[in-house]
């Protein structure tokens, strides 16, 4: 099982926090394909990506137990 973060926007876009799915085996982008189709989510292709704290790209696999974060471009002056 893999824990998914949600943060400003997304966060309320989904309705929680965070989620609890089994992600291991897919890559970030098949993972945020899956999330965008799910919960009806906007634009995911511009929303940095973090597993286990490390920013990662598309196409990094999610392994089994894996903390995978989703944080939107911050804006503002």
């Amino acid at each position: 099982m893999n824990k998914v973060l949600f943060f400003a926007h997304l966060r309320d876009a989904v309705g929680e926090e965070f989620l609890k799915l089994d992600a291991s085996g897919k890559t970030v982008a098949e993972l945020k394909a899956e999330l965008a189709l799910n919960y009806n989510l906007p634009k995911l292709d511009t929303v940095m990506t973090a597993i286990n704290e490390e920013f990662a790209q598309d196409d990094e696999v999610i392994q089994d137990g894996d903390e995978v974060a989703f944080i939107p471009p911050v804006s503002g002056g």
